[in-house]
């Protein structure tokens, strides 16, 4: 194939590279892009939830604060109208009657009705012993409650008394109380309970836990049925060790929200407190962060959805970027279609013609080399002389030294003649070798296999010196078309020059490059002192050797048998020193495979 041709292929080969670097920059801004918006949303849903956090927890305390605000006036409301009552019915003229008589028969429907109507938790009538003659809870009626203080403080004084004391299920009672009085004289005492249970019943229905202490901070009014009659510290306190789950659990609510203020039943807590204005009482609220995290959830839920929204977007402009440039390039693959198809046409003709011409170019080398052996006579005469005339003279030395008895020496010369008989030999097996024609069998050889056979035939001579081969091969067979051993014997060639070349340098190295691009190329390198003379590099018997070490026809016999293969044989000196062949050979492609089977 010509030159111009082989330009004309490249073409579609370079359009194709420039075709890949697109993908591959498109790739690239695809994942840069997806990257980008990941990396956007992980800091907008960061800043999001700390601000969300800061602001929903606040709003969330003003709440809790509002809240306890109307509890408290709750509390003082009922108290206020507890208040009043003890005052009414110690001036109620049947109670005083009962109490003067000692009849009380009616006395206990009179406080149930009364009950009734001023909605308090129970009301009870005590005489001047502290037995109770009358009550809403006819069960307390005859128990007696001689040194209570709501009857002691009640009996000293005119006024209407509280007092928080204990019932009997060890729950707190408020409790007003009044002397009754008949003609200025105490006849009675009349205890009205407060009834604030009922606000711990609807605290329990809105808060996560509420809490009222008295002035020494006692509880006294909770939702939380086993902090009643202890401190509030003693409350919190007093809670199970919480297992390996809660404790990962806390550490996450911790991480995500605010420091918490406390923890109520292992889960984190903001603490809220009001002053209720009576007797120095506290109010405490707790409340969770559960639905502050709910709150923050849903609006990290709608950017995490926006978030989606947008990279469907990006995935979309991206998608139809790719559709565009897949139309584009199949308009490009259907114009280098319609340009291979008229390549192939030149390509068969240009080839029908290498063919011919290569037979005509094989025909011309062989009478070439036939005319040339005329030339190569006085030179292998001479080659062959010199052996020969050696060997007369060790023979002669070896008779005489056998007559004298000195056995040894004369082996050592019968080991000389063995060396230059093998020289010999060698001589005219590469004369042959160069005066043989190739392509007789030729079949489809991989170059990195015979690469690695002709390494391992030279492993003996490779083991008696320090030598750094540096061997670089594709993981892909480099098929070719050749005879497996003349081509082996063509890298064996090259490998003993190169050894040949290193012999005095101090750091000895080889390299063996093969590479597979257009053609399969295998260089071999090595840090010798180079080539003096490139131009006669491939004439026969021209060596840079010493006499008696070469016969000058190995890189000649290579050359011709790379040149049979359909390839060539280049050298050149490196920049860094040393010489550097390289052979050339065409890669088998399926195409030639096909010819070869139908030859």
């Amino acid at each position: 194939m010509s030159d111009e041709a082989s330009q004309d292929l490249i073409l579609p080969e370079a359009d194709e590279s420039s075709t890949g670097a697109r993908r591959v920059r498109g790739r690239w801004l695809m994942r840069l892009t997806v990257a980008s918006v990941l990396v956007l949303a992980v800091a907008v849903m960061w800043v999001s939830n700390v601000w969300l956090m800061q602001r929903f927890t606040e709003t969330t305390r003003v709440r809790a604060e509002l809240r306890l605000a109307l509890y408290t006036g709750n509390i003082m409301s009922e108290l206020q109208r507890t208040n009043v009552v003890p005052l009414l019915l110690a001036r109620d003229p049947q109670l005083i009657q009962a109490l003067d008589s000692n009849d009380y028969s009616t006395a206990s429907a009179q406080l149930i009705s009364a009950r009734k109507e001023v909605a308090v938790a129970s009301i009870r009538l005590l005489d001047m012993q502290g037995r109770v003659v009358a009550s809403t809870n006819r069960m307390q009626i005859g128990m007696s409650f001689p040194t209570q203080a709501f009857f002691v403080d009640a009996t000293r004084s005119r006024d209407t008394i509280f007092s928080l004391n204990t019932n009997p299920s060890g729950g707190a009672e408020f409790d007003y109380s009044r002397v009754v009085l008949e003609d200025n004289r105490p006849v009675g005492v009349i205890v009205v309970e407060a009834d604030l249970s009922k606000f711990e019943r609807s605290w329990a229905g809105i808060s996560d836990a509420v809490a009222v202490t008295d002035s020494s901070g006692t509880i006294i009014l909770t939702t939380e049925p086993r902090w009643r009659g202890v401190t509030m510290a003693q409350a919190l306190a007093a809670r199970s060790a919480p297992s390996a789950i809660e404790r990962a659990l806390q550490a996450t609510a911790d991480w995500a929200n605010e420091a918490p203020d406390a923890y109520l039943q292992g889960q984190a807590v903001m603490r809220t407190e009001a002053r209720v204005p009576f007797r120095g009482w506290k109010m405490i609220a707790f409340t969770s962060y559960d639905s502050i995290r709910e709150r923050v959830n849903a609006v990290l839920a709608l950017e995490i959805m926006g978030f989606a929204i947008l990279l469907a977007l990006v995935f979309y402009a991206l998608s139809r970027r790719a559709r565009r440039q897949s139309q584009a390039l199949r308009a490009e693959s259907a114009e280098l279609r319609t340009l291979n198809v008229r390549l192939s046409r030149e390509i068969a003709e240009r080839e029908k013609a290498q063919m011919d011409l290569a037979v005509a170019e094989q025909t011309l080398a062989q009478s070439s080399k036939l005319a040339a052996l005329g030339e190569m006579s006085a030179a292998v005469s001479h080659e062959l002389n010199q052996p020969l005339a050696a060997m007369k003279t060790y023979l002669a030395g070896a008779k005489l030294l056998l007559q004298r008895g000195r056995t040894e020496e004369a082996l050592s010369s019968f080991q000389r003649i063995d060396d230059l008989i093998g020289r010999m030999g060698a001589i005219t097996r590469q004369l042959k070798s160069y005066a043989r024609k190739g392509g007789e069998a030729f079949e489809p050889v991989d170059l990195r296999a015979a690469l690695s056979e002709a390494l391992a035939m030279m492993e003996p001579q490779l083991k008696t010196r320090k030598l750094h081969i540096i061997r670089t091969m594709p993981r892909g067979s480099v098929m070719v078309m050749a005879d497996r051993i003349r081509l082996e014997q063509v890298i064996i060639n090259l490998l003993r020059n190169a050894l040949d070349a290193t012999k005095s340098v101090a750091e000895p190295q080889v390299e063996l490059m093969l590479t597979a691009g257009e053609t399969a190329v295998l260089s071999v390198r090595d840090n010798g002192p180079g080539i003096s003379d490139l131009d006669k590099l491939f004439e026969p018997f021209w060596t840079t050797k010493k006499p008696g070490e070469g016969t000058g026809l190995g890189l000649a016999i290579s050359s011709s048998i790379v040149t049979d293969f359909g390839g060539r044989m280049t050298a050149h000196n490196s920049e860094d020193g040393g010489a550097v062949f390289e052979v050339q050979l065409p890669l088998l492609s399926d195409k030639n495979r096909s010819i070869r089977a139908a030859e």
